[in-house]
């Protein structure tokens, strides 16, 4: 008797018929992929309601929960390559959709099996306990803007990844590197233009320089469509406030502004460090404290760009390098101190593009 209880209970809680109670909650776990979505409706009461594997059709899955969109508490998945489009489009049905910051998902001590199956339970189970971390959706146009950002990124590994296989091609064939190779002088371009080599290596060389010639030349392009990006009617006001700290410039500007779209969301100054990746670790256990690396759970593209602009800051501003040289004294260490200028880089942009006023070194 007992048996055939629990098979039944097996039945109804692995099916894909939706029946909830009156005034009773669901959480819906969606595990995303390209081809297709794994969902589980979870209630606090009963546990698993039910689970199906539709094709990835943000409409399709709307259908299937309009029953119930009235008792529909949460529908979360973890961000990934698909994007918003799926949190965006049940956010305008009306449901209350979340994407989840996976780095934050909590797991297991010991390894247990996975699948997308136990996934999306996994991740309704947890939206009824309240213990997911969602990230902030951007807008269409705030991701439309973001993407040059990256687009110029990804332009720029390009063109080193050809700098570095050319540089390889001549290390193969005893070729010396020509002078102002190393910093890819137009001269030194031009003087691999004019090597005399057997056929084929002038063939596959000047295919190289091509292909990198292209490169640079969208690079410049995209960089041309980021500076009117920044005079934008949208971005204008924050880009000339931060543009006005020495060393920050449009790149640097731009990307606090893409990377961290709605500052005024932040509090505090540290939360502004966490978002951008440059909090340290704090393990505190009593009166024992130690402070480790940094936060990696955030924009390592923001990371990048503050410090490299705090070495800029520190040579061009009075302030930025007293600053330095105490935490150089403080940390013995130039690399840690860096880190710590380019924190109070991001808090002071952060402030600065709050307000849209410009930075005063006295300030």
């Amino acid at each position: 008797m007992a048996s055939t209880k629990a098979r039944r209970l097996s039945v109804v809680r692995t099916s894909s018929d939706i029946r909830l109670g009156e005034g009773e909650p669901a959480y819906v776990g969606v595990d995303v992929h390209k081809a297709t979505y794994h969902v589980a409706v979870y209630g606090p009461q009963r546990g698993l309601i039910s689970t199906w594997v539709q094709p990835a059709d943000p409409e399709a899955l709307i259908e299937r929960l309009r029953p119930i969109r009235g008792q529909v508490a949460e529908v979360v998945y973890e961000a990934g390559p698909t994007g918003f489009a799926l949190a965006r489009r049940l956010r305008a049905e009306g449901l209350t959709a979340q994407v989840i910051a996976t780095s934050k998902v909590p797991t297991p001590v010991c390894p247990e099996a996975k699948c997308d199956r136990l996934d999306c339970r996994k991740l309704a189970l947890l939206a009824s306990k309240g213990m997911l971390h969602p990230v902030r959706v951007p807008t269409p146009q705030e991701e439309a803007d973001r993407q040059v950002l990256r687009l110029r990124e990804q332009l720029i590994r390009k063109s080193r990844s050809i700098q570095q296989q050319v540089k390889a091609f001549l290390l193969q064939h005893g070729i010396a590197e020509p002078d102002g190779l190393a910093h890819w002088a137009e001269r030194a371009v031009e003087a691999l233009r004019r090597l005399e080599l057997l056929p084929e290596l002038r063939y596959c060389l000047d295919v190289m320089l091509d292909e990198l010639d292209h490169a640079v030349r969208q690079v410049k392009r995209v960089t041309r469509r980021l500076e009117e990006l920044a005079q934008a009617e949208r971005h204008r006001v924050a880009a000339e406030a931060m543009r006005s700290v020495p060393g920050v410039g449009l790149v640097t500007a731009m990307t606090f502004r893409l990377e961290l779209p709605e500052p005024d969301r932040f509090d505090d100054a540290g939360q502004v460090a966490r978002m951008a990746g440059l909090a340290p670790m704090v393990r505190q256990s009593g009166e024992t404290r130690r402070e480790g690396g940094l936060i990696r759970s955030s924009s390592a593209r923001l990371r990048t760009a503050l410090v490299e602009a705090a070495w800029r800051w520190v040579a061009c501003d009075e302030a930025a390098k007293a600053t330095y040289r105490r935490l150089v004294g403080n940390t013995g260490s130039g690399k840690k101190a860096i880190v710590g200028v380019a924190r109070r880089l991001g808090v002071l942009l952060w402030r600065l593009s709050c307000r849209g006023q410009p930075y005063h070194a006295a300030a």
